[in-house]
């Protein structure tokens, strides 16, 4: 039997009502108060139904669902705004077939249904078993549901009302509750709560894992930020400023005062705000504040204004160093290049020579000349290429390399920077490092440098780089490539003499803390500390010998007075450091026979190298001593050769060595030696030991022999010059192609020696031999068995 009602419509918004709910709201629309009051006035009952579109304010029969609740009003009260509170029962489901206007608002004709009953039965009770199952864990993952009622109000026999309850109290949309409203069958409207309370359970389920991870995240950040505030607190009470606050807008200050380039600024900028998220204690806002701190550190756009007076320069250099005339040449000639070029290719200086000839000290000269910063990187021992370009942030500990580091000690951008002992870089399984300084040497390139850790290009072109080293062989040639290389080969006697006077005298007694009156060092005296008690090309061991005599008689000043007072003369030197430790290199004090006087090359500046040359009673054999190295065992060979070659110009048999042996021997054996400069020494040795001609005691010689007699050039010449010069030697041997080397020689030592230049054996023994050769052929090569009076003794 149907049953049909017209009952006065409340169109609700948001809201299904259910039947067996019971359900408060706030009526406030005029229509829908007309409505309630007709139906307080008749039965209470009305009819209610949920909008399509929750925004009409005034809504039509097709604005609303057809399928509603027929409820009872329990309770009204009007409220202070006009509005009133309902508590409404849903009591069956009802559908809307008719629709009247009456006085402002919507009566409908009701068609109620009947509420069906679903026969008992074991789907029936497990579907409502599994329902009532999964509302549990609803209610228990949701914190809008008070779990003790819920679970009190799913206790039904009737599988209708449960599924009225459970879907009451469901929170889903709108729609969904409409579409359960719309169900009549009790098990088909459960398996549809049962399929909407799984992916509910679900959703849950996953919020619940995400909210407690989440809580974790912010108990761990609550306790961080709880410990760092009782921290500020704790250093404010103490008087110490730890603003946190203020620690990224005195960054953000620092970025824009440094004036950084687009693309720096950019990233510097980008890892601020990366900063910015992180907690301020951890691991990696330390790296970032670390990176953050180098870049504004390091100089983009700050830089020292030159002086380019060259008048300036040359007081300056004068003042800091004696002689030296070629390389202040250069620097002088490099200042005017500046001078006239705004901008000129940068120049990468190396200056080589052995050690204590003052390289660093005129790096140091350079940079006050031109005014700027000086910066000096010591490369001696390194091996790891990340030593010049620094690690990768991915490293803990990471820095930048040394380049970048001195940068930023210099302050500026463009500072003299030195790059110390070169040459005495190594290279392992870590990478090489002289391969990285090609791009920091490359003017070419270095306007991008690029270090690992900065990860960004840095400008190094305004930089003038100034390198140095002892020795250029030990330089990978593509590095050598980059570098113009000025030669610093040591000091004569003359000008280590000046050096001490004006610069390691004075240093020494005020450091010792003497006065003028208490000590004078005469000429002789620093001469005698020259040849006696040093043995070097700089002046490094000179000071340290000047500073011991001072320190003595500081010790004797404090012990007699102030008053006391030293004259240093060659005699006291003696008293004061003891014996000599070398024995002054001196010419032979006769000719001799088989002796002659060579010049060698050393790091410390040139030698005289004698070459003693004896013959025996044998079969031919040439026996060689004296720490001899394979180039200088040839050469020796060669000489051999030459003067067996040239028997008959000799005034020797043809077959005059096949009875003697020759021993040839270099002295000081302790000594390793080397090089083919020694070849016409053993030659004129040879041939003086042989035709029983002495050579001169004030020849000295040095250069390559061929097998045809030839003179070769040789290396050095300065050097050996100097040697044979400090030794007393008057006549010097050289081979013409060295006449250019005489430039680099001293005026005032040139102008006290014989310099012959030869291109052939020939014209070096009419130099070098006392006697002019013999025209005559002897029977038999002389070998003298015993000495006579007057004779002069052939071993040695």
């Amino acid at each position: 039997m149907e049953v049909y009602e017209t009952l006065p419509i409340v169109p609700l918004r948001d809201v299904v009502v259910f039947p067996h709910m019971m359900m408060p709201f706030v009526i406030g629309r005029p229509s829908s108060i007309r409505a309630l009051e007709h139906a307080l006035l008749k039965d209470k009952r009305i009819f209610l139904a949920a909008q399509h579109d929750a925004s009409i304010d005034d809504p039509g029969p097709d604005d609303i669902y057809t399928m509603g609740c027929v409820a009872n009003v329990v309770q009204s009260l009007k409220l202070p705004d006009g509005n009133i509170k309902v508590l409404v029962e849903g009591v069956d489901r009802g559908r809307a077939v008719e629709w009247k206007e009456d006085k402002g608002f919507y009566r409908v004709v009701v068609k109620v249904l009947p509420r069906q009953k679903e026969a008992p039965g074991s789907d029936v009770e497990g579907t409502m078993s599994r329902v009532v199952s999964l509302f549990e864990q609803y209610v228990k993952l949701s914190n809008n549901l008070h779990y003790d009622a819920m679970i009190a109000a799913v206790r039904v026999d009737d599988p209708g009302k449960l599924a009225d309850t459970i879907a009451a109290h469901l929170v889903i949309g709108v729609d969904e509750k409409q579409n359960l409203l719309e169900i009549i069958s009790p098990l088909e409207r459960l398996n549809r709560i049962a399929g909407i309370l799984e992916i509910e359970v679900d959703k849950l389920q996953v919020d619940r894992r995400i909210q407690s991870r989440v809580k974790k995240q912010m108990e761990k950040a609550q306790k961080e930020y709880y410990l760092n505030e009782k921290m500020k607190a704790i250093q404010k009470e103490l008087g110490r400023k730890d603003d946190k606050g203020n620690e990224v807008e005195e960054l953000q200050k620092k970025i824009k005062d440094a004036r950084m380039p687009k693309e720096v600024e950019e990233k510097a900028t980008q890892e601020l705000k990366r900063l910015e998220a992180m907690p301020p204690m951890s691991a990696e806002a330390t790296v970032s504040r670390n990176y953050l701190d180098w870049l504004i550190a390091v100089p983009w756009h700050r830089k020292t204004r030159e002086n380019r007076d060259l008048k300036h320069a040359e007081t300056v250099l004068n003042e800091d160093h004696y002689g030296l005339e070629k390389i202040k040449e250069r620097i002088l000639e490099f200042l005017a290049i500046r001078t006239l070029v705004r901008k000129p290719k940068a120049t990468i200086l190396t200056f080589s020579g052995p050690p204590g000839v003052g390289k660093t000290s005129l790096a140091k000269s350079i940079a006050r000349a031109m005014n700027r910063k000086f910066v000096r990187l010591s490369l001696g021992g390194v091996r790891d290429e990340a030593e010049i370009r620094g690690h990768r942030r991915t490293y803990i500990g990471a820095f930048p390399g040394q380049i970048i580091q001195m940068m930023k000690k210099a302050g500026t951008l463009n500072p003299v920077f030195l790059l110390d002992e070169v040459d005495k870089m190594s290279m392992d399984f870590r990478g090489d490092p002289s391969a990285a300084l090609l791009e920091v040497l490359d003017p070419e390139q270095n306007n991008t440098f690029l270090d690992h850790y900065l990860d960004v290009e840095f400008d190094l072109s305004h930089v003038m780089f100034i390198c140095t080293a002892n020795v250029l062989h030990t330089i990978p040639q593509a590095l050598r490539d980059r570098m113009e290389v000025l030669n610093l080969p040591g000091y004569t006697e003359h000008e280590k003499i000046e050096i001490a006077k004006r610069f390691l005298v004075p240093k020494a007694v005020e450091g010792t803390g003497l006065t003028k009156s208490n000590i004078v060092i005469q000429d002789e005296a620093i001469q005698t500390l020259i040849q006696r008690y040093t043995r070097e090309a700089g002046v490094r061991n000179l000071e340290r010998e000047i500073s011991s005599i001072c320190r003595k008689v500081a010790r004797k000043v404090v012990a007699e007075g102030k008053a006391f007072s030293e004259d240093i003369t060659a005699e006291k030197v003696t008293e004061y450091l003891g014996v000599p430790r070398f024995r002054p290199t001196v010419a032979e004090e006769k000719n001799e026979i088989g002796i002659a006087t060579g010049l060698a090359w050393t790091e410390v500046g040139g030698e005289l190298l004698v070459s003693e040359a004896t013959l025996m009673p044998g079969k031919g054999k040439l026996t060689l001593t004296g720490k001899l190295g394979d180039v200088m065992q040839e050469s020796a060979q060669a000489a051999l050769s030459y003067i067996r070659s040239k028997a008959a110009e000799l005034g020797l048999p043809e077959d005059f060595h096949s009875k003697i042996d020759i021993h040839v021997h270099v002295p000081e054996g302790a000594i390793p030696k080397d090089g083919p400069s020694a070849g016409i020494t053993m030659a004129t040795a040879l041939a003086s030991a042989v035709t029983r001609i002495p050579t001169r005691r004030d020849v000295a010689m040095t250069g390559e022999i061929t097998l045809r007699g030839k003179v070769l050039p040789i290396g050095g010449v300065k050097e050996k010059v100097l040697a044979a010069h400090r030794a007393g030697v008057t006549n010097i041997v050289l081979p013409r192609d060295n006449e250019k080397d005489l430039a680099d020689i001293p005026k005032d030592v040139l102008d006290s020696l014989d310099v012959h230049m030869v291109s052939t054996m020939d014209e070096v023994l009419k130099i070098a031999l006392a006697e002019p050769l013999p025209v005559r052929i002897p029977t038999a090569p002389v070998v003298p068995e015993v000495a006579e009076a007057g004779d002069t003794p052939t071993t040695h």
